[in-house]
């Protein structure tokens, strides 16, 4: 081995361990700990997919007992930047980071309901058929929104506000193209909808996100309000 070489793998060693410092939680206040209740409940989607004392989601693992199954590591590390499956990186301030990762860790753990597992991919009609962006909506979309966009994924029971149909062309032909590109992007709380949804910004690239838009006009058979399409 080359002394050049061997410089560079050191660098990437270094490089490497800055870039994923180890995680040491601190103790909460209890007003830190109303704090991140409340976030968790009203601002960040984490219960559109997880369950956390009997409420929220079931598409990700249950969030009531993460104290002494997961290092603290691990749960820092998979908000800050979670990798592989469905779940996407959502943006959040540094010190937010910190005080929900810490509440997570922290907390005592509670018996929630039963995680049901998702249905099996062989349940998506036709799966091996489907393109990349009906692949993409499935994997991300459908568990809320349905397979064919009917608002009834078998997420949906355990969300407070019915997701949207993306099959009813009578209300997705008042959505804007612009407008669904946004709720995609940035969540349902930028949009003044429910905080479940969870943003796609930092996860998806925009051809996929507009490739989506484009999708949801499949499913609904129509198009966005006429003054949406006036180029004038």
């Amino acid at each position: 081995m080359t002394l050049a070489l061997l410089e560079i793998l050191l660098l990437i060693q270094v490089q490497g361990a800055r870039t994923s410092p180890s995680w040491t939680p601190r103790t909460l206040s209890p007003f830190d700990i109303a704090k991140a209740e409340w976030l968790i409940r009203n601002r960040l989607p984490c219960l559109g997919c997880h369950e956390l004392g009997g409420e929220g989601g079931r598409i990700g693992p249950t969030l009531s007992h993460l104290k002494g199954e997961r290092t603290p590591d691990y749960v820092y590390s998979m908000i800050r930047d979670p990798r592989g499956g469905v779940m996407p990186r959502v943006p959040m301030s540094q010190a937010t980071l910190e005080l929900i990762a810490n509440y997570l860790v922290q907390r005592e753990p509670s018996r929630g309901p039963p995680h049901s597992a998702p249905p099996p991919a062989a349940d998506t009609p036709n799966s091996a058929r489907l393109d990349v962006t009906a692949s993409l909506y499935g994997r991300s979309c459908s568990p809320c929104h349905g397979v064919r966009g009917e608002g009834n994924g078998y997420n949906a029971p355990f969300l407070p506000i019915r997701p949207t149909a993306h099959a009813d062309s009578t209300y997705m032909s008042g959505r804007s193209d612009d407008a669904l590109f946004d709720a995609i992007y940035a969540g349902g709380y930028i949009m003044n909808r429910s905080n479940r949804m969870p943003p796609f910004g930092r996860t998806l690239a925009r051809e996929q996100i507009w490739a989506l838009v484009r999708y949801l006009r499949t499913l609904c058979r129509c198009e966005g309000p006429a003054w949406s399409r006036d180029s004038h």
